[in-house]
């Protein structure tokens, strides 16, 4: 049935759609909008910071710090791992912890980085274009993913200066008594973090998991060491409890099975109002630091699995974030059918979400071939779609992205299209992952596959939304899913052994690990294109051709008298266009850095294969 309905598909296409000039859908923004006019500008870059650089190995974690971690059971022999090490090669201090599955390894590791590495990569971030970063989660906690929280209101010690210092401060506090509450030298660096961010024009949000906590937070050990009699029995969700007397032993709800992350109990208005409470004084703390001002603290969060959180929550949360910022920006991760996410985002919830439906949609017309392609056509309905089901202003600030922590990279992702359909989450998920699928290719990406890359750059950077580049992207980084997604960030300053292992232990042929500098100068020149062009990033939006024989794709964004033209060329040879609307007028290329004269002669172009043009009107 289905390759029936594409062959309908094709045959209407071909009839209506093969140059199509929608000049009826022009997608226009308006002032009736709820959402932070800033998120609009911003080009995003998401920071796993474990991995992104050790900026101080002073602080370097020990074996005690990760005790808490899945796997639960230590390993004999354990050290911060080396930052340039081939990522499947097993170093002799893993050898040592005998025959174990190689995902044990994986997460066990720890490579040292900290908010001094992000700091003194500022820097790096600024030229490179960035105006946002979203930070995955820095609260204390004993993972390399900091998802199982310890704590809400203090940055991990080994993100910090003072490890056992700041740990001696913490034990002092109330956990639930803000009163008490104190700044450790590690909390300090945040705060320097966000200043030295904002003193360069960069925005930064904190990931806030509030769905669940990890076995190490105070309220758990607590409620797991007295039981009934522990202050925090409400916060989780309790199956059974210890009872010599009938026989039963404590259990509880973890987030979707896993008993490291104790789910926080709900009832009809959400978090209850333990949790709650202590949620509400952590984000004031953050975005308010002793109360001095909005402007020293975070610019927003993004909520993880905020699917799993009920929405009287999230209205009462958000109320509470505006009334400290009514300018700070909250996205959510949801992962799920546009349909679903809509009611997440109506005015009195988030701001935007994390735009996995964007990085479906580019799938299918960018990169897969066959059963899971789609037309230039088809490709515009899907994106239209998007536009036009949520409030105004939401298309505009959603964060759009390809790759992320959760998933394989970019790049990797490209190498094995044909794997299966991206949008296919869950499935998806579970192939993409390395160690599982014998079948998924961990090797480096080839010319033809990073020319494709580009392709897809080009359109993130100059279409509606906000850009999301997740670490090292723009340096050539490849990976497959979680956690193969989370190696060490490429600095020129390291050096990198070449990739020669596969996730069985077998080898194969080298790959080079360095900056990709043609890649990193192509983000760096898409970037600055978006960056200064307002047009591209508050802009409205037309499409102006659909071809689906040719596979060009063609959109104008527009403000005022300022024009851009994007042209896409997705098929696998130079085409010649016609596009009515540059006749008579003079163009240059902001892409390829060429003048085009439209008043002289035809307004017929060439579009090179797999490549696009980016056209401005001169005024």
């Amino acid at each position: 049935m289905k390759q029936i309905f594409k062959i309908i598909l094709a045959i209407i296409f071909l009839f209506s759609c093969r140059t199509s000039n929608n000049q009826e859908n022009t997608f226009v923004k308006t002032s009736d909008e709820f959402v932070p006019q800033w998120a609009k500008s911003v080009v995003w870059y998401q920071i796993f910071p474990e991995r992104f650089r050790n900026g101080d190995p002073t602080n370097d974690p020990t074996l005690a710090d990760i005790v808490g971690a899945d796997p639960q059971d230590l390993p004999d022999s354990w050290q911060v791992h080396p930052w340039g090490s081939d990522w499947y090669e097993l170093q002799q201090y893993e050898k040592q912890n005998g025959d174990i599955p190689l995902w044990k390894h994986l997460i066990r590791r720890r490579y040292g980085g900290d908010l001094q590495g992000i700091i003194d990569k500022l820097d790096y971030l600024k030229e490179l274009g960035i105006t946002a970063i979203y930070l995955n989660p820095v609260f204390e906690a004993p993972s390399h993913h900091k998802y199982d929280g310890a704590s809400y209101i203090h940055i991990d010690p080994n993100f910090g200066p003072d490890p056992k210092g700041d740990r001696r401060l913490m034990a002092q506090e109330d956990p639930i008594d803000p009163s008490t509450w104190v700044w450790t030298s590690a909390d300090k660096l945040a705060l320097k973090l966000i200043r030295e961010a904002h003193a360069r024009g960069i925005r930064i949000i904190f990931d806030g998991v509030f769905n669940h906590m990890g076995i190490n937070s105070f309220a758990f050990k607590d409620l797991k060491e007295k039981q009934r009699d522990s202050r925090y029995k409400d916060w989780f969700i309790v199956k059974s409890w210890d009872d010599p007397d009938n026989g039963s032993k404590f259990s509880y709800e973890g987030w979707w099975g896993v008993k490291s992350l104790p789910e926080l109990r709900e009832d009809e208005n959400g978090i209850v109002k333990g949790p709650r409470d202590y949620i509400f004084a952590a984000t004031e703390r953050w975005m308010n630091p002793d109360n001095k001002g909005s402007h020293y603290g975070i610019d927003g969060w993004r909520l993880d699995v905020a699917f799993c959180v009920a929405h009287p929550f999230w209205k009462a949360w958000r109320n509470h974030v505006k009334s400290i910022n009514p300018e700070a920006y909250l996205t959510a991760e949801i992962v799920d059918k546009p349909e679903v996410s809509l009611d997440y985002l109506r005015v009195d919830e988030f701001d935007g979400e994390m735009n996995y439906n964007f990085a479906f949609a580019c799938s299918e017309f960018f990169f897969n071939d066959g059963e899971y392609r789609i037309s230039a056509s088809e490709f515009e309905q899907k994106l239209r779609h998007l536009r036009d089901l949520f409030p105004r202003g939401v298309a505009y600030v959603v964060q759009n992205l390809f790759g992320s922590h959760d998933s394989n990279r970019l790049a990797s992702y490209i190498v094995n299209r044909k794997l299966g359909r991206y949008s296919d989450w869950g499935a998806f998920f579970n192939l993409s992952k390395a160690a599982d699928n014998p079948n998924y290719d961990v090797r480096k990406p080839d010319a033809a596959e990073r020319r494709l890359q580009k392709l897809f750059v080009i359109f993130q950077m100059t279409y509606v939304g906000a850009p999301m580049i997740y670490y090292g992207d723009e340096a050539g980084m490849w990976g497959a899913n979680d956690p193969d997604c989370r190696k060490p960030m490429i600095w020129e300053d390291i050096r990198y052994d070449d990739e020669i292992c596969k996730p069985d232990g077998s080898k194969r042929s080298p790959d080079t690990v360095r900056v990709d500098q043609e890649l990193l100068a192509h983000y760096k020149k898409m970037i600055k294109i978006r960056d200064e062009n307002q047009v591209l990033q508050t802009g409205d939006y037309r499409i102006l051709l659909t071809d689906d024989l040719l596979e060009i794709f063609v959109f104008e964004r527009s403000m005022q008298d300022q024009k851009i033209i994007v042209v896409l060329n997705n098929s696998e040879k130079d085409q010649s266009i016609v596009i009515p609307q540059l006749q008579g007028s003079l163009w240059i290329d902001l892409l390829n850095q060429q003048n085009i004269d439209f008043t002289q002669h035809t307004n017929s172009l060439t579009v090179p294969c797999k490549w696009g043009l980016v056209l401005k009107n001169k005024l």
